[in-house]
């Protein structure tokens, strides 16, 4: 896919997203994951089990459309616990580089004071690019 990352002039690179990107083709629009399965079952209750479980819902819609990780232009995390956010930042960032591969999409974490559904520590959306054949 072609994209083109921004980063205006004098600013340093992003460390674990872009500050900005450009794709052009189909947008493919992913709604908030819980870590929950088909069955609306948690993966687990802590937050990188439930990261893990979302992140392979987002993938698993994207095929839906043929979409690939890869495809991925923005993410959006809500977070119950920014604290427990960052002091698992290292295993967060295993699982992601594992089901998704790269961090070239603008991302955004934002800490939120609960989730619609009880037992939610993180929700995640998405949207990705499938470029122009």
């Amino acid at each position: 896919m072609k994209t083109k990352t921004l980063v205006p002039h004098g600013w340093p690179l992003a460390k674990g997203y872009a500050h900005g990107v450009t794709a052009r083709g189909q947008m493919v629009f992913v709604a908030g994951q819980v870590g929950w399965d088909e069955k609306c079952e948690f993966a687990g209750p802590d937050l990188v089990t439930q990261a893990e479980q979302a992140l392979k819902n987002v993938v698993a819609i994207l095929a839906e459309t043929g979409a690939k990780p890869e495809h991925i232009v923005r993410m959006t995390w809500y977070l119950g616990s920014k604290e427990e956010y960052w002091s698992k930042q290292k295993e967060l960032g295993a699982v992601f580089r594992r089901l998704i591969g790269h961090y070239g999409a603008a991302m955004t974490a934002i800490q939120v004071a609960g989730f619609v559904e009880a037992g939610a520590l993180v929700e995640i959306e998405a949207t990705a690019v499938i470029p122009d054949a």
